[in-house]
């Protein structure tokens, strides 16, 4: 018989160790695959937030440059600086439209926000009072938006879901603006801005 110290592993324990190594390399490998996939999911949504944040801080810049100046659709027919349809869109003229090449057109432009086919827009018109061939052009500012709500708030704290509404008496001024965007992954996200020149 050989001294213990020659002696080497039996089967029975190469096969345990082999067990164990192969447990542990299991439990290692769906570690890591949990691991990449939460890492990717925080990429996905990061990025989403990043979106969002974006199309919102556009929005602001919009709204608190709104104007008072309204335009002439392409009937000719006068419109209000800001309109807000019972459909959730908006429609509104605002300052700051920036010409570095000094074209010979204004410097306020008329914009809208409305969701069509699940994608929020942004759209703008070349001239403030349109012509009957006047078209919009139209940006896709985020996807997967079920719906977008604009809700004007005047200065005694009131909710108007439309805007202009006639019978309201003129002292009644708007002083705020909200927008609620639907979207599917977060639900109901709401912005609300001070409106200065409404």
């Amino acid at each position: 018989m050989l001294p213990r110290a020659l002696r080497g592993f039996t089967l029975i324990e190469i096969l345990v160790a082999l067990l164990i190594f192969s447990i542990i390399g299991v439990i290692s490998s769906q570690l890591m695959s949990q691991t990449i996939r939460a890492n990717e999911t925080l990429r996905e949504r990061g990025t989403r937030l990043a979106d969002i944040h974006r199309v919102f801080q556009t929005m602001q810049r919009d709204v608190m440059q709104l104007n008072t100046r309204g335009i002439r659709d392409e009937y000719g027919d006068k419109q209000p600086n800001l309109i807000i349809s019972t459909g959730g869109a908006i429609e509104f003229t605002r300052n700051g439209w920036r010409n570095p090449l000094q074209l010979p057109r204004a410097e306020s432009q008329r914009v809208a926000y409305l969701v069509q086919d699940n994608t929020l827009l942004r759209a703008y018109w070349p001239v403030l009072d349109r012509a009957q061939d006047s078209e919009a052009a139209y940006q896709s500012m985020l996807e997967q938006v079920e719906a977008i709500e604009f809700v004007a708030v005047d200065n005694f704290g009131n909710e108007h879901a439309y805007w202009p509404q006639p019978s309201l008496p003129p002292e009644i001024k708007i002083v705020g603006l909200i927008a609620r965007v639907d979207l599917p992954s977060l639900g109901v996200v709401e912005r609300i801005w001070e409106v200065l020149d409404g």
